[in-house]
């Protein structure tokens, strides 16, 4: 009797064993299996040496070999069911692992995308291989609809994307957002994603009265924000941006502000525009002949063919190449030496266009812009 209890409650709580083990995993059911059968054998052994042989009848012999049988004939039938009862648990315990693990892929996607580079603009999409309760992720990739997933989604204002939109589709293009992902992948890049496309998204196509053209962003951490010569407040004035407000004090007798941030300018129809619109951070033209001069070219060209009277002010050789194809009888151009301290003193000082671009305006039913940037201001 001391036996047949021993060892069903040995087997039962195997039982039980194998079942909490197979909502984990049921292969686990084989090698319990294997500790059961190893403890029982031990266990009778242990029975057989405490217990004379004389002292089992023949009726206890049978007796033990009925109970034993039946007890483990329905322990195996418990184990069965509950390997059967298994095999659905492991299925929605990893299907659920195999949820959370996706949703938090996409959710690390779009923190990273987003903190580094904008990307928050990409929708991330999560490629599970292994069959559906394998649980393991082995790609996360950008993905969302369109010619240019990522750089087309960037750019916001509605009348510029008349003029634009077929650039997006064509094969330079592609090649240059390849070449950006890959940046973003492996360096850091400057401005931020959602700087890109601002001298656009702050001065629309239809208020455009200036354009301004500079080289490519700055490359030093915190001066990027996607709008030519401008940092923003709070951080220092760049030399060049420094020899501009001297020509404007001197020019339109406007006080020297003690930042650099040029949205207002923008916010005025100032198109503050860098012939490249993103660089590497410490690498000044690390961005050069990779797609951005194409695009540039279009957004200078549909002002050229679609608007009247537009001034442009080309400082340095690179920008009068750049818009050496603007028609002169329809727009106002002038050129200057760049404000660079390298080059300022040869012909930037002295150059007269803020006013100049005033009068023209003016003499053409435009408004003139206020040149006076605020002596202290907080915005970005």
């Amino acid at each position: 009797m001391r036996w047949t209890c021993c060892r069903q409650i040995l087997l039962v709580s195997s039982a039980t064993c194998l079942w909490t083990s197979s909502t984990s995993n049921v292969g686990s059911y084989v090698r319990v299996r294997l500790r059961t059968l190893h403890r029982a054998e031990v266990m009778d052994k242990f029975v057989t040496r405490k217990r004379p042989a004389e002292a089992l009848s023949a009726e206890a012999l049978a007796s033990k070999k009925v109970s034993v049988s039946s007890t483990t004939t329905s322990s195996d039938a418990a184990v069965t069911d509950s390997k059967r009862a298994a095999v659905p648990a492991e299925s929605a315990v990893l299907n659920s692992v195999d949820d959370t693990l996706k949703n938090d892929a996409q959710k690390a996607a779009e923190r990273v995308t987003d903190a580094s580079h904008g990307p928050s603009l990409a929708t991330a999409k999560v490629q599970a291989f292994g069959g559906p309760t394998s649980g393991i992720v082995s790609a996360v990739t950008a993905s969302t609809a369109g010619p240019s997933p990522i750089l087309s989604g960037l750019l916001n204002d509605n009348s510029w994307k008349p003029h634009l939109a077929d650039e997006f589709r064509k094969p330079y293009f592609v090649k240059l957002e390849k070449f950006i992902k890959h940046e973003w992948a492996t360096q850091q890049v400057f401005p931020a994603s959602s700087m890109i496309f601002r001298a656009f998204n702050t001065c629309p196509f239809d208020d455009v009265k200036v354009v301004i053209l500079g080289q490519d962003p700055y490359h030093n951490v915190n001066q990027a924000m996607g709008l030519s010569f401008s940092v923003p407040a709070g951080q220092p004035v760049p030399s060049s941006l420094k020899n501009m407000y001297k020509e404007i004090a001197t020019d339109c007798g406007c006080t020297v502000p003690k930042h650099g941030s040029l949205v207002k300018w923008a916010e005025q129809g100032v198109l503050l525009l860098n012939v490249c619109l993103t660089v590497r951070a410490h690498q000044a033209n690390s961005h050069a002949k990779q797609g951005w001069e194409p695009f540039t070219d279009a957004a200078i060209s549909a002002l050229n063919r679609k608007k009247r009277n537009v001034v442009f002010l080309l400082w340095g050789k690179s920008a009068e190449l750049k818009a050496k194809g603007v028609d002169r009888a329809r727009h106002h151009v002038l050129t200057a030496a760049h404000p660079s301290g390298l080059s300022a003193n040869r012909g930037f000082f002295g150059c007269r266009h803020f006013s100049k671009t005033n009068t023209y305006l003016q003499d053409h039913g435009q408004s003139p812009i206020d040149w006076q940037i605020e002596v202290e201001s907080n915005k970005m």
